[in-house]
């Protein structure tokens, strides 16, 4: 997964009109053109927006901060890291470029602030960044988004009617709008009740 040699420069996977924003990404990264010619197109998106965010540690991550609190109780993945990962390298190739265009037009666009919203609880402005960037296209919105929700809201559903009470940690575009988990749960029955 991820390694597929003999692939042409990066610039040339993606369309003329994010040639600049990518170029820049590469060279704020640190990364040349040619530096990814082994690499899935996919994989190359993700290194360079994992590169680009260096400035946010991993190790502060909501995830860490909530797994470090869940003390003795049992912590079950909606969706690990290998299917996260199988996700992406499942994309066919135009999708994939489709992909590393939407992360270096948003690496030259720092007005898009997620972070800012969901500190305010601004679920209006959440559901609006998941219609931006990388989530704007179609076919990544279904592979990434909605139909990931669609697969944790069975799953969560599942642990309900069983009679377990999951304390359920997702990040918050997951949380907004019709195609969000709370939308979906209620959907299926549920009653949703947000807590500020």
């Amino acid at each position: 997964m991820a390694k597929n040699s003999g692939q042409p420069p990066i610039s040339q996977r993606v369309i003329a009109a994010d040639r600049p924003a990518l170029i820049a990404l590469l060279k704020s990264t640190g990364y040349k053109d040619g530096d990814f010619t082994a690499m899935d197109t996919w994989a190359a998106a993700l290194t360079l927006a994992r590169n680009n965010a260096g400035r946010d540690d991993a190790r502060n991550g909501v995830d860490r901060a909530v797994v470090a609190q869940a003390g003795p109780r049992p912590i079950i993945e909606l969706e690990g890291a290998t299917k996260q990962l199988s996700l992406f390298d499942s994309l066919p190739e135009s999708e994939q470029r489709d992909l590393l265009g939407a992360v270096a037009r948003e690496a030259a666009d720092p007005e898009r602030d997620l972070s800012a919203a969901w500190r305010s609880g601004d679920m209006a402005a959440i559901e609006a960044e998941t219609r931006k960037g990388l989530l704007a296209d179609p076919e990544l919105r279904e592979v990434l988004f909605t139909a990931r929700n669609r697969r944790w809201t069975a799953r969560i559903a599942e642990a309900v009617r069983a009679g377990r009470k999951p304390f359920v940690a997702v990040g918050a575009a997951h949380m907004a709008g019709r195609d969000g988990l709370p939308a979906m749960l209620a959907r299926q029955g549920f009653s949703v009740t947000r807590v500020d």
